[in-house]
């Protein structure tokens, strides 16, 4: 028996879920809210509410603030091989480059991931 092919909404709710259950599992804490959205050849997630108290307290002052970001930066950075292979599996396309940034205001990170292919026009058959 064939599976019908996913479509945008379930491939971004199922990247969304794989996302946070990476969160969890690798960095030993989850965000508040993930929401994955697939636009032209990109995967755009966004993540809230993923600052500890501590850091937010830290990231006061410009020099807790950018020790905040490139920790965070490094931590995810250092697990992109397991976040490629989520990408890849979970599309059945090629993952090129890898982008990422957190916003200490806010506690929003910000990952971006740039595909070989233009995934949505896929998707839309």
């Amino acid at each position: 028996m064939m599976n019908k092919p996913m479509s945008k909404g379930e491939m971004e709710n199922q990247l969304s879920r794989a996302l946070t259950q990476w969160e969890k599992e690798y960095l030993g804490r989850g965000s508040v809210l993930v929401k994955a959205d697939i636009v032209r050849n990109m995967i755009i997630v966004l993540l809230k509410g993923i600052l500890t108290p501590a850091e937010q307290n830290l990231a006061k002052t410009q020099e807790g603030l950018l020790s905040i970001k490139k920790i965070r930066a490094d931590l995810v950075e250092s697990g992109l091989d397991q976040l490629g292979e989520i990408i890849e599996h979970t599309t059945n396309e090629k993952m090129m480059s890898f982008h990422t940034d957190i916003s200490t205001r806010t506690g929003e990170r910000i990952m971006v991931f740039m595909m070989e292919e233009n995934l949505e026009k896929k998707l839309q058959g």
